[in-house]
């Protein structure tokens, strides 16, 4: 009878002796590659075998395909030669709290599946509301509210249009079942520089794209609030239900912000969800120098950012909270017999599933923890000033220039 070639604990412990060298050394000469790959569509399939092999390789045959095959094919965000996108920062706290998590093989669905996991990943995205000075609604321990983490702000955003979609329709849908259909009166509105994904999660949660409004901006890409209002009093009077609005704090194209205070009492005085997506800028605000940017976010119902962005924390980490979670967990909530157990029966503990789309989750909290730990608030806001500093440095370079000009 065939066997399988499991690895044992000190075969693992060499071969992840030689993984954490090879890591360490790509750190140290990442600068060195070239940023963008060489690599022409298929190239890299063709170094590969056609089949699968039938007896198991040695670890040292795979590591040299990682530096022949793998590496060659890679665009290197890390590389301090990258400047395209949005920064994505990794380090070496958050790659071990990674390797801990992928370890352990924990599954976070439940607190009862893995209690360190949920009660780690709410105490940390309690001390973020602490260290990005976010509104205490935010809280886990406020109300209602709590943060979660997900694997992206595009998840982040399906997530609150389905908490949204919840609160206006009070979860009903008609009879011929659910669908774009059942909610083609709720309307969503964002600016029209607002990330690609407001749009995906309207399809998505059944809004339907003829139910996004892209709101006009003004010169420096913010959305209207003129033009906000315009569109909601137009959907009001045509009989539509306005549901949410998202406001981005640093776009993706130009890292423009919205009005988000007076997109926020807009928001209160037409009774609609407000979203604020800040998965680019919203690092910043480590540092009390440039909460501004968020000055009016108490006014909101929801709000991500992604550590995985700037807080040197690798992907995937997208940090979300709620100022009431009661209509995200009644939209998501599903209890089947397989799930139940005394804890969550008891309503004493947080069950993760009931925050997001997946019900398996992974250990995520940890790497954030590591990253938290081992820089602390004042390594965080160095980084983040250290970052602004070189802008600041670049922006005169442009102004001395005759052949460049800021905009």
């Amino acid at each position: 009878m065939e066997q399988a070639n499991h690895m044992t604990p000190d075969e693992f412990r060499r071969c992840g002796h030689a993984v954490v060298e090879r890591i360490a050394s790509y750190m140290e000469e990442v600068e060195h590659y070239p940023v963008l790959s060489r690599a022409t569509p298929g190239s890299i399939r063709a170094k590969l075998p056609a089949t699968p092999p039938e007896d198991g390789e040695s670890f040292a045959d795979i590591l040299r395909d990682i530096d022949e095959i793998i590496i060659p094919g890679l665009t290197h965000w890390q590389s301090p030669n990258f400047f395209a996108y949005f920064p994505a920062n990794a380090s070496g706290p958050s790659i071990l709290g990674d390797l801990l998590s992928s370890g352990f093989g924990v599954q976070g669905m439940l607190w009862a599946t893995s209690p360190a996991c949920t009660e780690l990943e709410t105490h940390v995205l309690d001390w973020l509301v602490d260290l990005l000075g976010l509104p205490e609604a935010f809280r886990s321990t406020s109300a209602g509210g709590g943060g979660v983490i997900q694997d992206s702000a595009s998840s982040s955003t399906l997530t609150a249009l389905l908490a949204a979609r919840e609160r206006a329709s009070g979860g009903c849908v008609n009879e011929q079942g659910f669908g774009a259909v059942a909610h083609r009166r709720l309307t969503v509105y964002a600016s029209e520089h607002a990330h690609s994904s407001i749009e995906k999660g309207a399809r998505i949660a059944g809004f339907g794209r003829q139910q996004l409004r892209l709101v006009e901006a003004d010169s420096r890409h913010g959305m209207r609030i003129d033009a906000l209002c315009a569109a909601i009093h137009t959907d009001r009077t045509d009989g539509a239900t306005p549901t949410m609005v998202c406001a981005t704090v640093g776009t993706t194209s130009s890292g423009a912000m919205d009005p988000l205070r007076a997109i926020g009492e807009t928001c209160r005085k037409e009774n609609i969800w407000l979203h604020v997506d800040a998965a680019h800028a919203g690092s910043a605000t480590v540092c009390p120098e440039h909460r501004h940017l968020i000055d009016g976010l108490a006014l909101a119902d929801s709000y991500t950012f992604n550590p995985h962005k700037w807080l040197l924390t690798n992907f995937d980490c997208s940090a979300f909270w709620v100022a009431d979670r009661a209509a995200l967990t009644r939209a998501l909530s599903l209890l089947p017999e397989y799930l139940r157990n005394r804890a969550t029966e008891s309503g004493e503990v947080i069950d993760y599933r009931d925050w997001h789309v997946p019900l398996g989750r992974r250990f995520r909290a940890l790497k954030l923890w590591f990253v938290i730990r081992h820089y602390g608030a004042a390594g965080l806001r160095a980084h983040v000033r250290q970052c602004v500093d070189m802008t600041h440095w670049f922006a005169a370079q442009v102004e001395e220039s005759d052949e460049l000009a800021l905009s």
